[in-house]
C-alpha cells in the first residue's frame, strides 16, 4: 500500500500526443511511462470536463450524478438553465471516503468544486469559480495565504478569442501560477492524496489546434503558432518534473485526462436542420444569427429543439411536461425513434457519410437523475460539434458559432500509473473506464 498518491490531471490530454507524437519531447512523463504502466482511459458519455472529472472522482455515471454537461435545462422551461456546481454532487467523492480512513487530501481545481465544500484537508476551487473576489478555498483562510504567495488567483483564460498572442501570454501566466501554488501546498501541508487539474491543456488545444494539425481544414503550413501546442506540452512536462522531485519512493503517481481531443471538422446547425425538417417552428424566420432563446420560436407548433456544444442535446415538446407541449405521451417514443433515425442519416456538406451516434439517455445510464435531454447526439463521432444558434441559412459552419474553437473532444483520455502496488507492472498497456479510477485510488491508499 502506497503511503501517498499524487494525481496529476491534464484536462483533455489525448493519448495520441503524450504516448506518440510528443513522447520524445516529454522526458518526465516518458519516465513515468517507462517505470510504470500506461494506456487508454475511456471517458464517460458525454466526454466533457463536466461531468467527466466528477465521474472519475466518485465512480458514478453521469446519470447517477445527474450531470450531463456544464449547463442544464430547468424542468418545465424552454429557455431557462442552471449551471452545475459543487452542490450538484450528491454522492461521496474519493476524498470523502479517504477522510473516513483518516486520510488528508489536498485538491486544486477539480471540476466542479465551486463553491468550496469542507474536506479533511485543503481545497482550491476550479475554473467555474466566478472570480477571485469570491470565497474559493477551504479553509477560507487559505485564500489569503495563496494570494500572498502568488497574487490574485487565475482560474481560467478566455480561449475563444482571435487575440491568440495575448491568450498565449495569459495561458502561461495562469499555468505558472498554478504550479507555484501546487508546489507550495505539496511542501507546506501534510497530505495523503494530492490531486490537481490543469485546465490550460484543454484551452491551448481548443485555441491552437488548427495551427498544428495538418489534417485540420483550416491549417496553414508554416504559420506562427505551429509549435504552440507542442511547446506548451514541453512546458507542462517540465512542471511535472518539478513536482516529481518533491515526492519520495512511497508516493504513487497517477497522470490522467478526463477525455481526449481532436480536430474539429466544423459545426452542424442542429436547429436549422430541425426547422428545415419541420420539427422547429418560428413565428417569423430569424433575419440574423441569434441564440435560440432570443429567436421568435412558436412553441405551440414546435416538436423538438436542440442545444449546441461538443455534443447536441435534443429536447422534445411533450404535452403535460412542457408548457406548450404538442407530443402526446403515447406518441413520445415513436417521435423520438423517428427523429433519432433521421439524425443518424444526416450527411456532411459534400454528401459524405457521417458516423452520427444518437442515444436515448436510458441506453447509456442505468440510473437517470437530474434533467437529461431526450436524445444525446454525437455528430460524426464528435468531429462535428453542434451549433445551437439560428439564422445561419446553412446547415454547416466551418468554425464554431460561439467564437474561435479549433478542437473537439474524443472518448479516449490518458492514464499513466507509477508505483501503484495493485497494478501489475508487467502489463504493457491499460484500458480503464473512467468510473474505475476512484476505486483504484481508494484501494491504493486504504487497502
Amino acid at each position: 500500500m502506497a503511503k501517498r498518491l499524487l494525481l496529476i490531471g491534464l484536462d483533455a490530454a489525448p493519448p495520441e500526443l503524450i504516448f506518440n507524437k510528443f513522447r520524445d519531447e516529454l522526458p518526465n512523463l516518458a519516465s513515468l511511462m517507462d517505470d510504470g504502466v500506461y494506456g487508454i482511459l475511456e471517458s464517460c458519455h458525454p466526454p466533457i470536463t463536466i461531468p467527466a472529472w466528477a465521474v472519475m472522482m466518485t465512480g458514478k455515471s453521469p446519470g447517477e450524478l445527474g450531470l450531463y454537461g456544464f449547463r442544464h435545462r430547468k424542468p418545465g422551461s424552454y429557455t431557462d438553465i442552471y449551471i452545475a456546481s459543487s452542490h450538484s454532487i450528491k454522492v461521496p467523492a474519493v476524498w470523502d471516503i479517504l477522510a473516513k480512513h483518516g486520510k488528508k487530501s489536498c485538491l486544486v481545481s477539480i471540476p466542479p468544486s465551486y463553491p468550496p465544500k469542507p474536506i479533511n484537508g485543503y481545497l482550491i476551487s476550479c475554473f467555474i469559480t466566478p472570480g477571485a473576489d469570491k470565497e474559493y478555498t477551504y479553509p477560507s483562510s487559505l485564500k489569503q495565504e495563496i494570494e500572498s504567495l502568488a497574487g490574485k488567483y487565475i482560474f481560467d483564460v478566455e480561449f475563444r478569442t482571435e487575440a491568440r498572442k495575448k491568450l498565449l501570454e495569459e495561458l502561461y501566466k495562469m499555468t505558472e501560477q498554478h504550479f507555484k501554488v501546487i508546489k507550495y501546498l505539496m511542501t507546506r501541508y501534510k497530505w495523503d492524496f494530492f490531486a490537481f487539474v490543469e485546465i490550460g491543456v484543454d484551452r491551448v488545444q481548443h485555441a491552437f489546434w488548427k495551427y498544428f494539425d495538418p489534417e485540420h481544414h483550416l491549417y496553414t503550413p508554416g504559420n506562427e503558432f505551429e509549435h504552440v501546442i507542442e511547446d506548451y506540452y514541453k512546458y507542462i512536462d517540465e512542471k511535472v518534473g518539478e513536482l516529481l522531485k518533491l515526492i519520495d519512493e512511497d508516493t504513487a503517481v497517477m497522470v490522467v485526462s478526463d477525455h481526449g481531443a481532436k480536430r474539429m471538422k466544423g459545426a452542424f446547425c442542429i436547429n436549422e436542420w430541425l426547422a428545415q425538417e419541420g420539427y422547429l417552428h418560428y413565428k417569423e424566420k430569424p433575419k440574423q444569427v441569434m441564440d435560440l432563446e432570443k429567436a421568435p420560436v412558436d412553441w405551440s407548433k414546435t416538436i423538438a429543439w436542440g442545444w449546441g456544444g461538443y455534443y447536441a442535446r435534443i429536447y422534445l415538446n411533450v404535452k403535460g411536461r412542457e408548457p406548450q407541449g404538442v407530443i402526446e405521451k403515447e406518441e413520445y417514443e415513436n417521435v423520438r425513434d423517428e427523429l433519432a433515425e433521421k439524425i443518424r442519416n444526416i450527411k456532411g456538406p459534400n454528401g459524405e457519410i457521417l458516423k452520427n451516434h444518437v442515444y436515448k439517455p436510458e441506453e447509456l445510464y442505468t440510473t437517470l437523475n437530474g434533467d437529461p435531454p431526450d436524445l444525446i447526439v454525437y455528430f460524426d463521432d464528435l468531429y462535428w460539434r453542434s451549433a445551437g444558434t439560428v439564422g445561419h441559412n446553412t446547415l454547416y459552419l466551418p468554425e464554431n458559432d460561439k467564437g474561435p474553437d479549433d478542437a473537439v473532444h474524443s472518448m479516449h483520455g490518458t492514464i499513466i500509473l507509477q508505483n501503484m502496488n495493485q497494478i501489475n507492472s508487467s502489463k504493457t498497456s491499460l484500458l480503464i473506464r473512467i468510473e474505475e479510477v476512484a476505486k483504484l485510488i481508494i484501494n491504493e491508499l486504504c487497502n
